[in-house]
């Protein structure tokens, strides 16, 4: 081996080991690696200074030789210094880089985990297209106050709107979305009591006054899956009895308030309560009230929508809101007969949405209310929906103000209350004009 092609062996060696050395000091504590950055910068130098004067006295040495050595050397401090600030910049940033890296535990209505997520697959920062948002202005704030109001009256009885949810790694908090909805509230009182157009149709206004965020779909079992489903449901209407009769023969029951203590009627499912465990001669006879009768589409979709409608032979009418479940989960491509989850309903003034009780339900209207993971993605999110209808973008804003089993947990999905209808033929009619996919967006104010 020649002096010349011996020497080279060992500087480059000499330089790798300092690579090396620099860049796997990643478990050292910072206050280590910053005295270990200053060595290595010291001997990198003491190198570089020494071979060159060593090419002195060796004219053997070439200068193209002599320039790579300088440019390795060059390299090597600046990776080392790269590291050494990247590591100043992690201590200032401190838990917000690790909140961000750490993956989201999401949860089931149960409060059981069921899978993990990358925040970044799901959440980043947005912008909306410049078209013209729909929606109607006074459903919308009809429904965007009354869900301020609920976390006013009820927050302190339903610790499940206090989650922080995936939108925490967002920095987005509970204290964001009361002030979210705040400001739209007082801006569509402004504009509505001025009887114009309001500024949150107007998408300029949108983007100056909100973080927009851009929220791809997380789907578990479709992982390729990036716009959010946009599925519909509907308050139908149906005929009915208050009495049992040869047509209308299976009764919504609502619980007796007196006997829930133990919460018993978590032990039956759908088909134990339609063998008749309720009626006269069943083992909790007397324990539930049956509200009204209906045919067995009726009852399925009852259960489906939450909501139904029935109109009675005396020409009343009458909505009956789905109250308490049996807390069996809903089942995900089973049929609704086969499903043993089961609720118990109470009759009520208006469309219901989300709540902790009968009681305290959210009044909902149609068109601006999406169900939705309540307990991940959270109460009271407003939504933009981007889709494309007749080759042109259209934009949709809703809040979500309701839940259902389906949902929890879902962060690929969004449930469109679609309105009140007469049939699923009109219903399906309606919403074959709605997209099935669509791009969404979280707005947060500024």
């Amino acid at each position: 081996m020649s002096i010349l092609s011996s020497k080279k062996f060992r500087l480059a060696a000499g330089l790798a080991t300092l690579l090396f050395v620099g860049l796997s000091g990643n478990h050292l504590s910072a206050q280590s690696d910053n005295q270990q950055i200053n060595q290595q910068q010291q001997t990198i130098q003491n190198v570089a200074v020494a071979q060159q004067e060593e090419s002195l006295a060796q004219p053997f040495l070439s200068l193209p030789f002599i320039q790579s050595v300088q440019l390795i050397a060059t390299n090597v401090l600046d990776t080392l210094s790269y590291r050494q600030g990247s590591e100043q910049n992690l201590q200032a940033s401190g838990q917000n880089l690790i909140s961000a890296a750490t993956p989201y535990r999401a949860i089931d209505e149960l409060k059981k985990f069921k899978f993990n997520v990358n925040p970044s697959q799901v959440f980043k920062s947005g912008k909306l297209p410049s078209t013209k948002i729909k929606f109607n202005q006074t459903d919308l704030l009809t429904v965007i106050t009354n869900t301020r109001k609920y976390y006013q009256d009820h927050a302190n009885a339903d610790p499940d709107v206090l989650r922080k949810g995936i939108l925490e790694t967002q920095d987005v908090t509970v204290d964001d979305v009361l002030k979210t909805l705040d400001f739209m509230i007082a801006v569509l009182k402004e504009d509505i009591a001025n009887r114009r157009t309001t500024r949150l149709q107007d998408p300029n206004f949108i983007n100056s006054n909100f973080r927009v965020i851009r929220w791809s779909a997380y789907n578990p079992k479709i992982k390729n899956q990036r716009q959010l489903r946009l599925t519909k449901y509907a308050v139908f209407i149906h005929n009915g009895s208050r009495k049992k009769t040869a047509k209308f023969n299976i009764p919504i029951y609502s619980l007796k308030d007196n006997f829930t203590a133990d919460k018993f009627y978590t032990r039956y499912t759908k088909q134990d309560v339609l063998s008749g465990i309720y009626e006269p001669g069943g083992k909790e006879f007397g324990k539930v009230e049956p509200l009204a009768y209906l045919t067995r589409t009726g009852l399925e979709e009852a259960l489906m929508q939450g909501t139904i409608l029935i109109k009675f032979p005396d020409g009343k009418q009458g909505y009956f809101n789905v109250d308490r479940s049996n807390e069996i989960p809903y089942v995900r491509g089973l049929k609704a007969t086969a499903q043993k989850r089961y609720w118990y309903f109470r009759e009520v003034d208006d469309i219901k949405g989300y709540g902790y009780k009968i009681d305290a339900k959210i009044s909902i209207k149609p068109g601006v209310t999406f169900a939705g993971d309540v307990l991940n993605i959270g109460l009271g999110k407003i939504i933009v929906l981007e889709h494309n209808a007749g080759g042109s973008k259209q934009l949709q804003m809703g809040v979500v103000a309701d839940t259902g089993g389906a949902f929890l947990p879902n962060l690929y999905q969004l449930d469109l209350l679609a309105g009140i209808f007469p049939s699923q033929t009109e219903f399906v009619r309606y919403i074959s004009r709605l997209p099935e996919y669509a791009n969404a967006y979280i707005l947060v104010k500024k």
